[in-house]
């Protein structure tokens, strides 16, 4: 299934794409819980997806698309998670994940404007893969890991350099400013993505390409790090592990090159869809 909610922002309305591309509505559905995960959980995705499609009403026009389900009580961000990523930024490849939050204040629709923080002159785009968990996962082993699945979507991990590295501190700083974290447009369920370590990724900066990579090249691939991160922390159905970014980002570019007011970002993952933001002053 391909899960969204729909409208503005603030009064999204549960959704589906069928399979021909068509925006189907659930809110007539009590099964779809207003695609709220904790409430949902797996047993709840799989309820959803015995329904018909082709029996829910089409929605007309282009709404927007907001994040594709509710619930999210952590944003966790995997940091230098693609060998050629840490070589670009002068960083040493790491030998554990590098893990970091980003506010939950900083969630954005997918096509939501980018904001720029007072006097940042740093913001910087990642394309990343984002995992959603469906299970209350705590310790779980690697071989178990993916079980606690939800779904995959696209995420771009906005960072402001300066906040980021320095200005003391850590990098939550630099991650966590409003509109950093645009989700979706889709919740793909796992039936969906056949292999997660073999998805393509891209991000441009006003139709000029920046980032072209592939989860295939992780250092840390997705079971690893739902295993490792449940030993730090309790992962709870809605929340977010954005996986880490390849190459191409800002901070990397001879000499760097960051975002400013009236740029435009596209970026996606193969079979996930794609965002478009407009970065705002």
């Amino acid at each position: 299934m391909k899960l969204v909610r729909y409208g503005a922002a603030g009064r999204e309305r549960p959704g589906l794409i069928d399979r021909d591309g068509v925006l189907r509505d659930l809110s007539g559905r009590p099964e779809a819980q207003g695609l709220h995960l904790p409430t949902l959980g797996l047993a709840g995705l799989k309820k959803l997806a015995r329904l018909d499609p082709q029996a829910l009403p089409k929605v007309r026009g282009t709404p927007r698309l907001g994040v594709p389900f509710t619930g999210i009580s952590k944003l966790v961000g995997i940091g230098l998670n693609y060998a050629d990523h840490a070589a670009e930024t002068g960083a040493k490849v790491p030998k554990e994940p590098i893990v970091f939050m980003k506010a939950t204040t900083c969630i954005n629709g997918p096509d939501d404007p980018i904001r720029m923080p007072e006097d940042s002159v740093k913001v910087d785009w990642e394309v990343e893969l984002g995992v959603v968990i469906g299970k209350t996962a705590r310790s779980v082993p690697v071989s178990e890991a993916l079980a606690h699945v939800a779904g995959y979507c696209v995420v771009n991990d906005v960072s402001e350099r300066e906040w980021q590295g320095e200005r003391g501190g850590t990098w939550d700083k630099g991650k966590g400013f409003d509109t950093f974290g645009p989700i979706g447009p889709w919740l793909v369920t796992p039936d969906e993505v056949a292999d997660p370590q073999q998805l393509a990724l891209w991000l441009d900066v006003n139709g000029e390409a920046r980032q072209r990579g592939s989860t295939a090249t992780m250092i840390f691939p997705v079971a690893e790090l739902i295993a490792y991160v449940s030993r730090c922390m309790t992962l709870l159905p809605g929340d977010v592990i954005a996986t880490g970014t390849p190459p191409g980002v800002g901070l990397g570019m001879k000499p760097p090159q960051f975002l400013k007011a009236g740029d435009v970002v596209t970026l996606g993952v193969a079979g996930l869809g794609r965002q478009r933001q407009v970065v705002v002053g």
